[in-house]
């Protein structure tokens, strides 16, 4: 009996395919397109994050543990590799004149990368004279200057007491000006800060605490300096995401989506161990682009990524 019942859910779920994950996608306020579903469109990388949108639609991410960053064309669904020897870049962001922003984490820096010629200059070497923990995370805001997160997540290619312990006081997030002549803090007291996101208008900032399983919402002040930290929900995050809707794109155990006030409203299960990062691709920006492990999924949505 036991043997029967089971081998007729495997046959329903190898006969419903796509369909079968699907049907779990959690969707209270209809945010992914009719119909739509989890795509798998390439695997065999080993942890893909850090996904960015530029100006046309394509998506670059990278292979962190390979190295590696890669460009997806939403037009003909093909990958290509970008750029190797990418600093073991995690985070990107791109700018609005086009750069490439990297949390190159080989050498604890903050990379710009010509997206043409792939060359990179360091923006950020270190801060104080010390090495930061690892630039994890990239905002780049409107009206220019970039927030960046910086956890510590030792890496087996540091070498000596570097692999092992922070030469920072702890871990933050930090903020640098457009003209690039102004580096600092704007939150202390954070127990492992790496997602972040901010809104188009450049007024709220989104910081997951991933260590502390919770997401912090503050107000940009024109200086740069963030105030008036409140929880905006109980989970925290490995990269982030925003729609044009307001609603919150969280990482983990798939991808979860909350509304402007912290309420969750979606929830969209990837079939990988951890899901890193997300974010709206295409010309259009209603494909969501997942980053999982070593593959990358897309999902056509209703809803649609903000700038």
């Amino acid at each position: 009996m036991k043997k029967t019942l089971l081998t007729g859910i495997l046959f329903s779920t190898l006969l419903l395919g796509s369909n079968y994950l699907h049907a779990q996608i959690d969707d209270k306020k209809g945010i992914v397109a009719k119909g739509a579903e989890l795509t798998k469109v390439q695997d065999g990388f080993s942890f893909t994050e850090g996904p960015a949108i530029n100006r046309q639609g394509d998506v670059f991410f990278t292979d962190q543990p390979n190295d590696k960053i890669y460009k997806w064309n939403p037009n003909s669904n093909q990958i290509t590799l970008f750029k190797e020897g990418a600093g073991r870049s995690n985070g990107l962001y791109f700018q609005l004149d086009g750069k490439l922003i990297a949390a190159a984490d080989l050498n604890n820096e903050l990379w710009e990368i010509d997206p043409f010629t792939g060359k990179e200059k360091v923006l950020v070497p270190s801060f104080r004279s010390k090495k930061l923990n690892g630039p994890n995370d990239i905002w780049v805001r409107p009206k220019g200057g970039l927030y960046f997160t910086d956890p510590l997540y030792p890496r087996p290619y540091w070498e000596g007491i570097r692999g092992k312990e922070s030469e920072q006081d702890g871990q933050h997030v930090y903020f640098l000006s457009a003209d690039r002549s102004e580096l600092f803090r704007v939150a202390e007291d954070l127990k492992q800060p790496n997602g972040i996101i901010g809104t188009p208008d450049g007024k709220t900032l989104y910081v997951a605490d991933i260590g502390d399983k919770k997401t912090w919402k503050y107000d940009i002040q024109e200086d740069g300096y963030l105030t008036n930290k409140t929880l905006f929900c109980e989970m925290g995050s490995d990269g982030m995401t925003l729609d044009d809707r307001g609603n919150v794109y969280l990482t983990g155990k798939g991808v979860t989506v909350f509304n402007s006030r912290g309420e969750q409203i979606a929830h969209i299960p990837v079939p990988e161990n951890w899901t890193a990062n997300v974010t709206f691709g295409a010309l259009d920006r209603r494909t969501l682009f997942i980053t999982a492990m070593g593959s990358v999924y897309t999902l056509k949505m209703k809803a649609r990524g903000v700038w």
